[in-house]
């Protein structure tokens, strides 16, 4: 985990849920005093992280695309669960420009957390806290597939304030700020609804990332009136319901760097996430799973109804 200068930012009473940027040093090496809630941050900054994402996916990750040799690549939990170098360098750039960008705040990095589990527990903190995720469909980018992307949010006090979704290889790149809305290369997006009388597509967790409860509850997709297929890049995933080209997901893990960015995408784009006991999904963990991001509430409130309903040939088997 990377922290800034502890005394480098503070909560003003004035501000609710605000931080105070008391000094520190910008991108472009001025200095900013005045800048004193998270909300001013993005106003003034947001355009910064972007570019920090860019070009952490320039130097690190671009140039070993369709160009890794094997022992670039290594196994984390399994055949599935792929790192590469890729992915830890462009985490560390991201890290490092990222609190330059906000003194005081911490990093939570999927390939820091897999070094050290603790470093996940300053999300539940109170300094502002960068979600990463540097290569999102780390598979698909040792397969020389396009299908992956640089995921970015950043979090206050549990709630995901903004966040970047970059695919390089596709040069596409959204943000989303809550309450400001979300855009992909700056064209505001909207989720819309199902297309009534189709088929729902629900992109679903792998098998090997879920455990036998889940498996059961994912039957329930299966169903006339669904069309259940296995995810990709959960970032995409995401970045496809806020364009309306996806449905809905169902997925089975809480891993706060595959989800934390794409939700606000969805959620700013019009979009609903619930959990089975009926809650939006919580960054910060606790969460009912499988889980399901869909591009409006009441789609969401039929996949949860899916999701926790027994299916009528299960239960004929029983």
């Amino acid at each position: 985990m990377i922290v800034g200068p502890g005394n480098s930012w503070r909560f003003h009473p004035e501000y609710p849920g605000g931080v105070g940027i008391v000094s520190g040093a910008c991108c472009h090496g001025a200095m900013i005093e005045d800048i004193e809630t998270i909300d001013e941050f993005l106003a003034h900054r947001a355009s910064d992280v972007e570019d920090a994402v860019r070009k952490a996916a320039a130097a690190e990750i671009m140039p070993r695309f369709r160009r890794l040799s094997a022992d670039e690549i290594d196994q984390k939990s399994g055949p599935h669960d792929l790192v590469t170098d890729a992915d830890r360098l462009a985490e560390k750039h991201l890290a490092a420009a990222l609190t330059a960008l906000l003194p005081g705040s911490v990093v939570v990095g999927e390939e820091a957390v897999h070094a050290d589990p603790a470093v996940y527990e300053a999300i539940q903190g109170t300094a502002p806290v960068w979600i990463v995720d540097p290569v999102d469909g780390t598979r698909q980018f040792v397969h020389g597939d396009p299908g992956f992307c640089t995921l970015v949010a950043l979090v206050l006090d549990g709630v995901v304030r903004a966040s970047w979704t970059y695919a390089p290889a596709r040069d596409q790149f959204a943000t989303a700020i809550r309450g400001r809305g979300a855009v992909l290369d700056g064209v505001p997006l909207r989720s819309g609804s199902p297309e009534p009388g189709r088929d729902l597509v629900i992109a679903t967790s792998h098998p090997d990332y879920t455990t036998d409860e889940q498996k059961r509850a994912l039957l329930g997709l299966w169903t006339e009136g669904v069309a259940p297929r296995p995810c990709g890049s959960a970032g995409l995933e995401y970045l496809a319901i806020a364009r309306g080209e996806l449905d809905a997901t169902a997925f089975s893990w809480e891993a706060a760097w595959d989800h934390a960015a794409g939700l606000l995408l969805v959620e700013e784009a019009g979009g609903a996430h619930l959990t089975p006991d009926g809650e939006p999904f919580r960054v910060t963990g606790g969460n009912a799973l499988p889980f399901t991001a869909a591009r409006d509430e009441a789609t969401a409130r039929r996949v949860t109804a899916l999701l926790t309903a027994r299916p009528a040939w299960v239960a004929a088997r029983a």
